[in-house]
C-alpha cells in the first residue's frame, strides 16, 4: 500500500521542521513551540505547494515569520559518520507519528507532541543507531518510554 496523500503532507512538514531545526541550531520542540499551531498546520495543509518550492525558501518565510532566532543546539557537528539528510529524518518521524496518529486521528497534535518527546534527542545522536533502527522498535520504544 502506497502512502496516502496525509502521509505525503505530514513527511513534508516533519522534514521542513528538521531542516529550520538544522538551520538556527534550534531543538525540534523550539521551532514547533516558536511556529505554533496555526503555522503548523498551513504548512501541512499547504504541503504539496511548499513541496515544489526551494526548501531554503520556504524556511526562511517560516523562520522570518516566527522570529526564530538561532539557537546553540547543533547535533550535526558531533557526528562522527554520514549526517542523515532531513528527508530522512523526516520520514523517522513521520512513520511514528502516523502509527501513533491511528489513536488520536489529528497528525499535526500528535506531530508536536512527538516532536517536543523525549525520544527525539535519541534520534537526534546520529552516533547511534536509533535513527535508522526499525519503526517497529522506534514505535515501541516511544510507547514504552525508553530505549528498550
Amino acid at each position: 500500500m502506497g502512502e496516502t496523500k496525509e502521509e505525503n503532507d505530514l513527511f513534508f512538514t516533519c522534514s521542513l521542521i528538521e531542516y529550520i531545526s538544522r538551520k538556527t541550531k534550534n531543538r525540534k520542540e523550539t521551532v514547533i513551540k516558536k511556529l505554533g499551531e496555526e503555522n503548523l498546520t498551513k504548512i501541512y495543509d499547504l504541503a504539496e505547494i511548499y513541496h515544489s518550492e526551494n526548501i531554503e525558501k520556504v524556511s526562511d518565510e517560516f523562520i522570518e515569520k516566527a522570529q526564530i532566532e538561532i539557537g546553540n543546539y547543533d547535533h550535526t557537528s558531533a557526528c562522527k559518520y554520514r549526517i542523515p539528510t532531513y528527508w530522512e529524518i523526516g520520514k523517522v518521524y513521520k512513520r511514528l507519528i502516523v502509527r501513533l496518529n491511528k489513536e488520536k486521528n489529528n497528525y499535526i497534535k500528535c506531530m508536536i507532541e512527538v516532536l517536543s518527546s523525549w525520544i527525539i534527542e535519541k534520534i537526534d545522536n546520529y552516533n547511534s543507531s536509533m535513527y535508522y533502527e526499525n519503526p517497529d522498535y522506534i514505535y515501541e520504544c516511544y510507547i514504552q518510554g525508553k530505549i528498550l
